[in-house]
């Protein structure tokens, strides 16, 4: 089932996002969902509170830009109360763009590499370090889950210079070819 993606301006992509407990109902179909959605928006990631769920879960199919990213190839991934174990000192800066934030994109520095702990779709517990765009996706999900959206990174003045477009996709006035939801409506 393609579900809404929640835009910037809801309350919940700025909510701290609780523990998948063991006994979640229905996460399969969650995660099946959230695949559906995030394919049908042709995203590479999606983080559960882009779906009005406060829960730690993301999911990742990075494999559509390794023909940019070669790291990307195969790299699928779902990520249940994932942890931050260790990232690089050293940075890169690329441009990202955000499903919940549409027709922006902007450059935003990120570690090099992350180590992070999660339990998988089978709730198995694993341990990975991430590399190059790869580690990139995983950050980029994962601040969704602390309540962060890649647009709290980027200048004081691209900030200023996305002002009106910010504030017209929280009033909903933005172009997207997938369902979206705002604050307070639609």
């Amino acid at each position: 089932m393609i579900l809404p993606v929640y835009l910037y301006g809801h309350p919940v992509l700025r909510k701290e996002a609780e523990d998948v407990p063991a006994d979640y109902p229905n996460i399969s179909q969650l995660i099946a969902n959230m695949f559906e959605t995030m394919y049908n928006a042709d995203g590479i990631g999606l983080a559960a509170p882009q779906i009005g769920l406060s829960i730690k879960l993301l999911v990742i199919d990075a494999d559509g830009v390794s023909k940019d990213h070669k790291e990307c190839k195969d790299f699928k991934r779902v990520m249940i109360n994932p942890e931050i174990l260790e990232e690089s000192d050293d940075d890169v800066t690329l441009e990202e763009g955000c499903l919940s934030v549409p027709g922006i994109h902007e450059n935003v520095s990120r570690p090099t590499w992350v180590r992070i702990a999660y339990e998988d779709e089978n709730r198995v517990r694993r341990e990975e370090t991430f590399q190059g765009f790869n580690a990139r996706v995983v950050l980029h999900e994962y601040d969704h889950l602390a309540g962060e959206i890649f647009v709290d990174y980027i200048s004081p003045i691209r900030k200023q210079l996305n002002k009106r477009k910010l504030s017209n996709i929280s009033k909903g006035i933005a172009k997207c070819s997938y369902k979206t939801k705002i604050a307070g409506g639609r």
